[in-house]
């Protein structure tokens, strides 16, 4: 460290201590080791420097109380590295005057925290916030992630949040996607190819509508009000709990774009457990395209009511459900990719509607449902490849469970549980494809719930029913333009099995026109009739390509199992 150096931070201490006595505490690891002190050409030195121009520290910087905190840079790594003083669970970033940007850092750095990311300041009450001036949009801190930027954590006690009221902009590109993983992953490079529970995950609280909370009227309508939302979302409990809820299904939390979360997820407590990313309240304001989720511990994304919308998804060996909907979410999901891992994984869809279902009377229940504050999700151009493991980490493989009021329209999607995996002990009743209880039966016979232009294929086609009128799950899907086949010995869907079933070229649709089930073509007509196909991706428009870790060669772990056992 220069004398320069040593002095400028005497002088800091002086200040500080000068300024209400007390102990002074400096974290030196977010002091830059580099002499970043310009010579402006007119005498003044800034920075206290020594008139030469040094590199310039890259590390993310914002100021708290007068005092510039930044990263600390290691110019042999290219790695910025970020203290408990910069930001921490109890230490969020708080309002400032510019958005802090992690960049992308040169010859392949990483920002590696020390403990949690959390951005703004929570708040468990109206009261608090409007004293803020956050009470449905925001005035709170934004971070901004660059292109190409890798971000990486510690440990599973570690996550990120961004509260209510503040945004992040993680606008990645096909090219230069951003990276949110493990220090396990990016850094050490030690991190298994479906290890979880490296760091926590992602949480983004929103001011959404979640119908834990009580509200008067009509969802969507000039009337209709609440207050007081201010349900936990999941992480660390007690003073490092954080909120979400509201009346704003508008809401805006920012943007993510091109971005790739790896390895994460962890139990915290019992039904507390972390996920790739949570939602809770998260709002259609907010941008969410070409996210990919990659090996975690819980589920891929999980919305707790809101109405964010979500193009191009990609869930790759999701321990728990890949896409989880409950507690009155009402957003888009569009042109989503599922693919279990050969050995775990439980649902590709789980859904619930109405949040504590069970302990609420049929009456409540129905005014929910009256008043639109039941999940009524919108999932189009869905692929799901489901495992027929019989006992992973949490349940076996399965394809869509609607429960508990959830009224989804869902259309274009291909179901495939069909494929056989090696050596992995299976079991048919549990492998299902479809599952529809409770409010959703009487929702698929009065036309509320669709399920439309669908293709499935699974050991076992459905579980659970028949519908109020007797009809059964089946014939329900059979009317509504579904075509569906049993593969009892979990026959391989592609051209290079037995010609009864062709649906998939790896995990890519075919065109319908070379599409085969039951031994003939697959009469299906798209609701998109501007595709030639049903499910997420297809070769010649293939959106994965270039972004998304584990799919491709040249950017991934190891080969997807179905290309290991495939025939």
């Amino acid at each position: 460290m220069t004398i320069s150096k040593i002095f400028a931070l005497s002088t800091l201490t002086l200040a500080i201590a000068a300024c209400g006595g007390g102990d002074v505490n400096i974290d030196a690891q977010n002091l830059s080791t580099e002499d970043n002190s310009v010579d402006t050409g007119g005498g003044d030195i800034v920075n206290g420097g020594s008139g030469v121009a040094q590199p310039t520290n890259p590390c993310a910087q914002y100021i708290a109380g007068g005092i510039t905190l930044q990263g600390s840079f290691d110019s042999a790594t290219s790695h910025c590295t970020y203290g408990t003083d910069f930001v921490a669970l109890t230490n969020p970033i708080i309002q400032t005057q510019s958005q802090v940007t992690f960049a992308d850092l040169p010859n392949d750095g990483v920002h590696i925290f020390e403990d949690s990311l959390v951005v703004g300041e929570n708040y468990t009450t109206d009261q608090a916030l409007m004293d803020a001036g956050i009470s449905e949009g925001g005035d709170g801190a934004i971070i901004r992630l660059s292109a190409g930027a890798t971000l990486a954590f510690q440990s599973s006690a570690d996550y990120m949040v961004v509260n209510r009221g503040s945004q992040i902009f993680a606008e990645g590109t096909v090219t230069k996607p951003i990276t949110i993983t493990s220090v396990t992953d990016a850094v050490d490079g030690t991190v298994g190819a479906e290890d979880v529970s490296e760091w926590g995950g992602i949480v983004i609280n929103g001011f959404g509508v979640v119908n834990k909370c009580e509200y008067t009227g009509v969802r969507g309508e000039a009337d209709f009000a609440g207050s007081d939302c201010h349900e936990v979302a999941e992480g660390r409990e007690g003073v490092s709990a954080t909120n979400y809820g509201g009346s704003n299904d508008a809401d805006s939390s920012g943007a993510l774009e091109y971005v790739v979360v790896k390895h994460s997820g962890a139990a915290v407590s019992e039904g507390n457990e972390l996920n790739g990313i949570s939602f809770g309240g998260v709002g259609s304001g907010t941008t969410v395209s070409f996210l990919q989720t990659y090996s975690t511990f819980d589920d891929g994304i999980e919305m707790f009511g809101g109405a964010v919308n979500i193009s191009h998804f990609v869930a790759t060996y999701v321990r728990d459900d890949s896409i989880d909907i409950d507690s009155g979410y009402i957003g888009t999901i569009d042109k989503a990719l599922v693919i279990q891992s050969e050995a775990d994984g439980n649902h590709c869809i789980e859904s619930d509607g109405i949040a504590g279902h069970g302990s609420l009377t049929p009456e409540v229940r129905a005014d929910f449902i009256a008043r639109g504050l039941n999940s009524a999700a919108t999932i189009n151009n869905l692929t799901c490849i489901i495992s027929p493991n019989a006992g992973g980490t949490h349940d076996p493989g399965a394809g869509w469970r609607i429960r508990e009021a959830h009224t989804p329209t869902i259309t274009d999607a291909l179901l495939v549980g069909s494929y056989a995996a090696d050596g992995i002990p299976n079991d048919p009743d549990d492998n299902y494809c479809v599952r529809i209880a409770d409010e959703g039966l009487q929702a698929a016979q009065d036309g509320d719930l669709v399920i439309q232009s669908t293709v499935i294929a699974c050991q076992d086609i459905t579980k659970q029913g028949p519908l109020p009128d007797g009809t059964e799950t089946r014939a329900f899907l059979e009317a509504n333009n579904d075509v569906m086949q049993t593969a009892e010995a979990g026959e391989d869907p592609t051209s290079a099995s037995a010609p009864n079933l062709e649906l998939l070229d790896g995990f890519y649709s075919l065109p319908i026109g070379e599409m085969l089930i039951n031994g003939g073509p697959v009469n299906v007509i798209p609701t998109n009739t501007s595709r030639n196909m049903i499910g997420a991706v297809s070769a010649d428009n293939d959106w994965t390509a270039g972004w998304t870790f584990g799919l491709h060669e040249g950017n991934r772990s190891q080969p997807l199992w179905f290309e290991i056992t495939a025939p």
